[in-house]
């Protein structure tokens, strides 16, 4: 019977690997508010290497899905976790639905954490169409902001390169985790790789909350490409 459970999983998650891997009909997307614009402008111009750990995450200014312009360093001061978001994700919807992201953000934010996920899809791409992102927020019942980074320069400054790829900021604006959501690659945590199921962000912010250094700082991210131009 375990034997049987393992296989389905490995082919769901195959399943899972191809269609998150096909980009959709191409549409066009919104562009940037004009408050969002020179900031993504100004991170493309200079791209450096992307964030890393013990370092000042970099700022950013993006159009949240009804135009209003959010910007990090508003939330100084408060513990901001951010989630690369693509509403055609395979992952995103198995982690949403069933597996460790469900209800999460909701429970952190009534705990006094900011939490922002970003669609970094190009036009044309699986995810680019806002419209997509719209029905995704209301499917997975989001009360908080998806950021459109159609560019992908916010993005490229993160170094993000899955669906979910996660990163926790501390109210000192540093980044304090990078990687993925948890230890279960099949986006439904179920399949733990050691057995034990591990929410890797969850972990991170108990730790800030208790004032102790974060014990898993960096993990290799799962899910889908980042659809980028």
């Amino acid at each position: 019977m375990k034997t049987t459970h393992l296989a389905l999983a490995a082919f769901v998650a195959l399943v899972a690997f191809v269609a998150c891997n096909h980009t959709a009909d191409p549409t066009s997307a919104p562009a940037l508010s004009s408050a969002a614009v020179p900031q993504a402008a100004a991170l493309a111009a200079a791209p450096g290497a992307p964030a890393a750990i013990g370092q000042p995450a970099p700022d950013f200014t993006l159009a949240d899905l009804s135009g209003k312009s959010v910007s990090l360093r508003n939330y100084r001061g408060k513990v901001v976790v951010l989630e690369w978001f693509n509403p055609g994700c395979p992952f995103i919807k198995a982690a949403h639905t069933k597996g460790s992201l469900k209800g999460m953000a909701a429970r952190r934010e009534a705990e006094g954490i900011v939490w922002l996920a970003v669609n970094s899809s190009a036009p044309g791409k699986e995810g680019g169409d806002p419209a997509k992102s719209v029905a995704a927020k209301a499917a997975f019942g989001l009360d908080h902001p998806i950021l459109l980074d159609p560019t992908g320069a916010v993005g490229h400054a993160y170094g993000a390169t899955n669906t979910p790829n996660m990163f926790v900021i501390d109210a000192s604006g540093t980044l304090v985790y990078r990687g993925a959501i948890d230890n279960s690659p099949d986006g439904e945590a179920e399949s733990p790789t050691d057995g034990k199921l591990v929410n890797y962000v969850d972990a991170a912010l108990d730790a800030i909350a208790a004032k102790r250094d974060v014990a898993v700082k960096e993990t290799k991210a799962y899910g889908c490409s980042v659809k980028y131009q």
